[in-house]
């Protein structure tokens, strides 16, 4: 069975930083990412990362955030520095293998004072 659990939202102040984690239950997707969708808006991406380490980051998030693996514990992660109010969204993890999309059940992230 293919799994994917998101943790680590919440509510951050402006300027703040917060880490999330997705929880994979298995090693080989070939991809891995975070999307995210704002109030009213469509999904967007945020960052991926391939199974050789290789990253993609949005634009909107470059030098903000951070995304990395790590292989031991099947874990992704997302490193979110300088968050502003419009990075305010559910972020969803997600997975590809074997050319099938995967899915977490996304986790709440809000930034406001």
């Amino acid at each position: 069975q293919v799994q994917l659990v998101e943790s680590g939202g919440g509510l951050v102040q402006p300027g703040g930083s917060l880490r999330l984690s997705c929880a994979a239950s298995r090693s080989d997707f070939s991809v891995l990412g975070w999307y995210r969708q704002p109030p009213g808006k469509a999904r967007e991406l945020v960052a991926t990362i391939n199974r050789f380490g290789g990253t993609n980051v949005a634009d909107s998030v470059k030098g903000r955030f951070t995304i990395s693996r790590d292989i031991a514990k099947n874990t992704l992660y997302l490193q979110m520095n300088n968050l502003k109010p419009e990075d305010t969204a559910v972020y969803y993890c997600n997975g590809i293998f074997l050319g099938s999309n995967y899915w977490g059940q996304g986790t709440q992230v809000t930034v406001s004072s």
